[in-house]
């Protein structure tokens, strides 16, 4: 791209930035409330953070599926042992980082659910009853447990990509006494360029007019998520 072009190209992009700010004011540079946050939960205290689980494995197909705990639906592809690793770690940690909760971690929760799990697997016993009996094990006012349905990682650099990056992942709080879900969370996104949706500024600042691997999309969201899961909850120092 010689200079000539490239100055129109940031002109455009710049353009519709100052098209955007001028038809939504502020462009929702703040999060409208949640009905969530509107109405906070009962008091939690301990969580049990199982984590994340990749809803498809690496031998299967792509697919449109289900997510086994609220009937969601995702278009799913294999997700890697290593990428919910690095999910279940950026997750515990953002949760330690806001001192909110008494912590169990997902290394300490996997002990016991692969028990309960081996234990129930022959009587046909479901996701959601396998974690209530988690929370359970650890008197837990919560469990904390999502599943990631995709992983795509871009095709390209920061400023020209043949493929943009792609994510999806969900998270849930529910009650071990009665399997009630608390609060729910979900993030599904591919990245597009500011011409493509002009109302996604906040994507494009964030990700400082770049396109962004996986890893930056899926941190967004994550730290996007935990938020709203904190401004719906209350700890007992309330």
């Amino acid at each position: 791209m010689d200079g000539r072009a490239l100055r129109k190209s940031r002109l455009f992009v710049w353009a519709l930035v100052g098209a955007c700010l001028f038809l939504s004011g502020s462009c929702h540079f703040m999060r409208p409330q949640s009905p969530a946050e509107e109405s906070a939960l009962p008091i939690i205290n301990k969580v049990v953070v199982v984590g994340f689980r990749a809803a498809m494995s690496q031998a299967e197909e792509p697919e449109v599926i289900r997510d086994p705990l609220t009937g969601a639906i995702f278009s799913a592809e294999p997700v890697s042992r290593h990428v919910v690793q690095e999910m279940n770690e950026a997750l515990f940690e953002r949760l330690v980082a806001q001192e909110r909760y008494q912590l169990i971690s997902p290394n300490q929760a996997k002990g016991v659910l692969s028990g309960i799990a081996g234990l129930d697997s022959s009587m046909g016993t479901g996701p959601l009853e396998i974690l209530q009996k988690v929370g359970k094990r650890f008197g837990a006012d919560a469990v904390l447990a999502g599943y990631i349905y995709r992983w795509r990682e871009r095709e390209g650099g920061d400023y020209a990509v043949r493929r943009p990056a792609s994510v999806a992942f969900d998270l849930h709080l529910l009650r071990p006494g009665d399997g009630s879900i608390l609060w729910k969370g979900r993030f599904d996104k591919t990245q597009r360029s500011l011409s493509e949706n002009i109302f996604d500024l906040e994507t494009f600042i964030k990700g400082g007019g770049r396109w962004m691997t996986a890893h930056k999309l899926a941190m967004l969201g994550l730290w996007k998520l935990v938020t709203e899961m904190s401004a719906a909850t209350r700890g007992s120092e309330e």
